[in-house]
């Protein structure tokens, strides 16, 4: 999933704040200014919504895009940048302020805000794989078809206002469904999705075939792996990489990085090696992978 590094220099820095980082955790955003500041020529952006995050990063000029947010700030900058088709020409830096860290975390990047931004400064420029779908959407981590239960991704908050009055009625609301709900709840039953998954044109199941669970994932050098487990009991899984994975079948959603997407009838997700590059702490491991060009 990685390859070259490269000495990063920042000496101009476009710091954009996530409305919801601002909300979350004031106290490391200022930390995350400060040290920053001290450290490179920092313009900072307060963008209200996403509409004026898109616009930042887009009118940064020749200054590197710095994200003070949660995972979905990265996907949302990462997103932005994909379809500008900028994503290839700049090295992201990301200090990750809020709850949603689990990409974060699986990437590499410090989670305190000293440490993380004294890698934005200091550290390597890592070139970073990923998927691409048929309709310009990015994929940094994990896919998993159905979605996973038991952790819907949290609403995308950047253009709702702030306020204790959204937070106490939030609380009320969940006291009151707390308070509705049955003392026992049977667990829902995942019914086994139909799909029909080709890997480079070669087909891996069809509808007639089951699945309880599929994964996607960028593997390394430009390929996706993937993860089929069968719905009948004690079947073995299988597991493969291709450069081209295409599902399709009856309506199903899919649930990629911090977002549940769906449902559609097919997608088709490309593996891209070195699509992009984050600033992580000192260099990558020896022998990580081969330089390539971003796809």
């Amino acid at each position: 999933m990685r390859g070259r590094t490269e000495v990063a220099v920042f000496d101009q820095l476009l710091v954009v704040v996530d409305p919801a980082a601002r909300r979350s955790d004031g106290e490391s955003v200022r930390i995350a200014k400060d040290v920053l500041g001290a450290g490179a020529d920092t313009k900072v952006c307060l963008p209200q919504g996403p509409e004026e995050f898109a616009r930042a990063l887009v009118r940064r000029g020749h200054r590197r895009p710095v994200v003070v947010g949660d995972d979905r700030a990265l996907l949302r900058a990462v997103g932005v940048l994909h379809r500008e088709r900028e994503l290839g020409s700049c090295a992201l830096g990301l200090v990750p302020v809020g709850q949603l860290l689990s990409l974060t975390r699986l990437l590499g990047v410090p989670t305190s805000a000293v440490a993380a931004a004294r890698a934005v400064l200091d550290g390597g420029e890592h070139r970073l794989d990923l998927l691409v779908d048929d309709s310009d959407g990015v994929v940094l981590g994990d896919l998993h078809i159905p979605p996973l239960t038991g952790g819907r991704a949290a609403p995308d908050t950047a253009g709702s206002p702030a306020g204790g009055s959204h937070s106490l009625l939030r609380t009320c609301q969940s006291l009151v469904r707390t308070l509705a709900r049955p003392a026992r709840t049977a667990a829902p039953v995942r019914e086994p999705a139909r799909l029909r998954v080709e890997a480079d044109g070669v087909l891996l199941v069809d509808l007639d075939q089951p699945v309880r669970a599929m994964t996607l994932a960028p593997e390394a050098d430009g390929l996706a792996r993937i993860e089929l487990h069968p719905a009948q009991e004690g079947g073995e899984a299988m597991r493969t990489t291709a450069r081209t994975v295409t599902v399709s079948g009856p309506d199903f959603r899919y649930r990629a990085d911090a977002h549940t997407a769906g449902p559609v009838r097919t997608r088709t997700w490309t593996a891209l090696a070195g699509a992009w590059s984050l600033t992580l702490p000192g260099p990558a491991p020896a022998g990580s992978g081969a330089e390539r060009a971003p796809a």
